[in-house]
């Protein structure tokens, strides 16, 4: 059985052509700097009113009253969080008073997610932390364009090779690499792919 095993480990699995082209081709990072500088101004634009809240930025009020209204469980109706180990997740956060800080966290995570999109500078580190700033809202019960975000920020998570390649990445990745692989990246052909990670 190890034999098996260990001869299926040397098995490589291609992707379908359209999906190499779409996430890893650098003819398609013009697609991807549309979605990850729009993407990047929703985030702009969302932290731009907590900025200037004193409530978000100084007291964490206004995340506790945000927390408040998603544990609560109205008499009729469906409540803000569908999951109860989510709710006794915020409701511990709500008793620990952890909003004087969370909130001040949250503008900061906003603020450095939009402008790391929109200057295409580790790209897919910054759509992962969107996106999880996303799925939590959305847990908490706030659906809004939060749907909608959370599909282009995995988007740009899996078109992370290319989705900076006009932008900050180009310098950042052949300068750095990745952490798995600290070699430079190189261009290869007309057509510009950034190989994989090996």
């Amino acid at each position: 059985m190890f034999d098996l095993l260990k001869r299926k480990q040397n098995r490589v699995i291609e992707d379908p052509p359209f999906v190499k082209f779409l996430f890893g081709d650098a003819r398609m990072s013009i697609l991807w700097l549309v979605v990850r500088v729009w993407l990047g101004l929703q985030w702009v634009n969302s932290v731009t009113g907590k900025l200037a809240n004193p409530g978000w930025t100084d007291t964490g009020e206004a995340l506790r009253g945000y927390w408040m209204n998603a544990v609560a469980i109205p008499e009729a109706g469906r409540p803000p969080i569908s999951f109860d180990w989510y709710r006794d997740f915020i409701q511990s956060l709500l008793d620990a008073q952890a909003y004087t800080w969370f909130a001040k966290l949250i503008v900061i995570g906003e603020l450095l997610v939009g402008v790391a999109l929109i200057i295409g500078a580790f790209v897919g580190i910054a759509a992962f932390f969107g996106a999880l700033m996303n799925f939590n809202f959305m847990l908490a019960g706030s659906a809004s364009t939060n749907p909608v975000l959370f599909i282009a920020a995995l988007s740009l998570i899996f078109a992370w090779k290319i989705a900076g390649f006009i932008g900050a990445d180009y310098f950042l990745l052949n300068l750095i690499g990745t952490p798995w692989n600290r070699k430079k990246f190189k261009e290869e052909g007309s057509n510009q792919k950034i190989p994989a990670a090996r």
